[in-house]
């Protein structure tokens, strides 16, 4: 009888448990205007840092690499970073696109011929580095940014191209 009235209170705790747990990690509700009005807010290129390298700040690059490392196998995500970057390199900087002054390297780190390059940059996975180049010196920083604005095209953009203007002198 203890051990039955035992086992009753236990699955009562379990389910308490899941149901303190469900509740505690819920989204907040919102109503459906103020719900509108969070979908699509417009990110300047100054609500992320364009430059948090202080060595960087000021650096007029002789030339900059954008170098987009990944697995084989590839997320949405993953992909995404990287169509984005060079369709604003693309489409926002072409002729320092074709002249050479930006690069683009798409860069599988699980490939033996890409051992060097991924030990360059210290990439083990799906990354976005940039590299300024001044007279022959590398500034190597990891663009972690770009992850949280893959969800708007706009925003990836808007930042994406403030943060290689910074780094241009432009």
């Amino acid at each position: 009888m203890k051990k039955s009235w035992l086992i009753i209170i236990l699955i009562i705790i379990g389910f308490g448990g899941l149901y303190f747990f469900s509740k505690s990690h819920s989204p907040q509700e919102t109503n459906s205007n103020q719900a509108s009005q969070n979908t699509q807010t417009p990110v300047s290129s100054s609500q992320y840092s364009q430059n948090t390298n202080p060595e960087t700040q000021n650096l007029k690059a002789d030339t900059i690499e954008v170098v987009h490392f990944h697995a084989t196998q590839q997320c949405w995500s993953c992909i995404t970073v990287g169509k984005y970057a060079l369709k604003t390199i693309e489409e926002k900087f072409p002729d320092e696109y074709a002249n050479g002054k930006i690069v683009y390297k798409d860069i599988n780190v699980e490939s033996p011929e890409n051992k060097e390059i991924a030990r360059r940059y210290q990439a083990t996975g799906a990354s976005l580095y940039i590299n300024a180049i001044k007279n022959g010196k590398d500034f190597i920083e990891e663009d972690t940014t770009v992850w949280r604005l893959i969800n708007s095209e706009s925003q990836y953009t808007t930042y994406f191209e403030g943060k290689l203007k910074t780094l241009l002198g432009t």
